[in-house]
């Protein structure tokens, strides 16, 4: 959203603890309109932004500060295709005023301040749907349950923030590697990545691999001997 700021907005009280987002780019503007309205020490939110806001350059001192300040407790980045009116992938944010745990709609939830919960389901894309004469995804019920243990598991008593991840899916990563990230929210960074191609078994397929290169090189020999016999056959020889 371009165009989205003036003059009046100068000394706006949403953003006077933070900074005043780039007049180019509305989505800051969004998250701490957003933030104005929570109650302090109890509301959450969430909601949806394009992926650039998760690690772009001109927003990093309002983004380092919404961290510092605890407000973010999780980024959910969902799969492409989930949108009419967009094919891009988005990430779902979670604001929250109070990471410091207690009771909460019946759960106990344990001390999260400083944690965020990051969470990658760019590969859920196993239900399309056709409408408006585009494939897009649908999240099943199954699946946006499964996401939603992930996160309650996470806030709740008794669960090890540190090592609270599953490769290539989810991870609890805590400020001081956010900040040697450059204060950047973008799963990828965080979320473990397995080389597949680690699970090789080497030695066999290095075993398969010369084989295959020994078949060639006999089937070369033949036709080179092949070759040399037919031109001897009509008085010429190959040297």
């Amino acid at each position: 959203m371009e165009g989205w700021y003036n003059s009046n907005l100068n000394n706006d009280s949403r953003w006077a603890d933070y900074a005043i987002p780039p007049e180019s780019n509305a989505n800051y503007a969004w998250i701490l309109h957003i933030l104005s309205h929570l109650r302090a020490n109890q509301g959450v939110a969430g909601f949806l932004l394009a992926n650039g806001a998760l690690g772009d350059s001109d927003t990093i001192q309002i983004r380092k500060k919404l961290i510092e300040n605890d407000k973010v407790e999780a980024i959910i980045i969902l799969p492409r295709e989930l949108f009419i009116t967009t094919d891009i992938s988005v990430t779902l944010w979670i604001l929250n005023q109070n990471k410091k745990g207690g009771k909460y709609h019946g759960r106990t939830l344990r001390n999260r301040e400083h944690e965020i919960l990051f969470m990658d389901l760019r590969t859920w894309t196993e239900n399309p749907v056709k409408g408006e004469g585009k494939k897009k995804v649908l999240l099943s019920s199954e699946q946006i349950q499964k996401a939603a243990d992930i996160y309650h598991t996470w806030q709740s008593e008794g669960t090890d923030g540190e090592n609270y991840a599953f490769p290539e899916f989810y991870r609890s990563v805590g400020i001081e590697e956010i900040k040697e990230n450059n204060w950047s929210l973008v799963p990828s960074k965080y979320i473990e990545f397995i080389d597949h191609d680690l699970d090789i078994d080497f030695k066999a397929e290095m075993n398969r691999i010369q084989q295959e290169m020994r078949d060639i090189l006999d089937e070369e020999k033949k036709s080179q001997k092949m070759l040399e016999e037919a031109f001897k056959g009509i008085g010429y020889g190959i040297d």
